[in-house]
């Protein structure tokens, strides 16, 4: 599994021949490794990742004491994200504290899963949040048109759990699964995926795909290969 964290910049197109691609373009990466989790210290195998950076005064002492080890190894520690992936306790991976992951992991072609938080939309009525059609525009129904109508049973006596009804919309974590790498752009740490992807511009975008995982040592430059096998890339 290899996988990677970004920003939704916009959705824009690009041409393919006589063909337009409606995509949306990430930044994604660099991202650095700031720990791995195990079986047996923390019950679960997963890999944390930083992205981004902020000021070192507005980083809590908390956070910069839980990335010592990867300011040792000359990596900036005032990361703006930290998220971390599961892989999953029978995968074993070759990655160490420092490392560096860039879009350099992914190729054009590739399906990967991407999630975000979707927009928030505040209070909304049954007929924006779930599609209802509304009642009958026609003459003597008054003041009915967006109502969701009966919402109780006869025999219950009451409104089961699960019923559709107005609430709030939006602000969920979505996961959008099979979607296309179509181009990369190597020198800006760019993706540009084939479709869309939940969430507003500049919101926090998680990518995952199954492969091999192409990280870069801190101390030697050297690319490895770390392996990790999965059967879901939104694992």
């Amino acid at each position: 599994m290899k996988f990677l964290i970004g920003k939704k910049i916009e959705m824009t197109q690009i041409w393919q021949g006589e063909n337009v691609m409606p995509v949306t373009k990430v930044q994604a990466g660099p991202c650095f490794v700031t720990q791995i989790k195990n079986k047996a210290n923390d019950g679960y195998e997963a890999v944390q990742l930083g992205f981004g950076s902020k000021k070192e005064k507005n980083t809590k002492k908390p956070q910069l004491g839980h990335l010592k080890q990867v300011k040792a190894k000359g990596v900036q520690d005032n990361f703006q994200f930290l998220r971390e992936f599961v892989v999953g306790a029978d995968n074993k991976t070759a990655l160490e504290i420092g490392d560096k992951i860039d879009v350099s992991a992914f190729a054009v072609g590739e399906e990967v899963a991407a999630t975000g938080v979707s927009k928030g939309r505040g209070f909304q009525g049954v007929v924006k949040r779930h599609g209802f059609q509304g009642g009958r525009k026609s003459h003597g129904n008054k003041d009915q048109l967006r109502m969701p109508g009966s919402t109780g049973a006869t025999g219950a006596g009451h409104v089961f759990k699960g019923t559709r009804k107005p609430g709030r919309m939006g602000g969920e974590t979505v996961t959008t699964k099979n979607l296309e790498i179509i181009e990369i752009d190597e020198k800006n740490n760019i993706l540009f995926i084939k479709g869309g992807i939940a969430g507003a511009r500049n919101g926090l975008v998680l990518i995952a795909a199954k492969g091999d995982l192409k990280a870069v040592k801190p101390a030697t430059a050297a690319v490895e290969t770390a392996e990790i096998k999965t059967e879901s890339a939104a694992e």
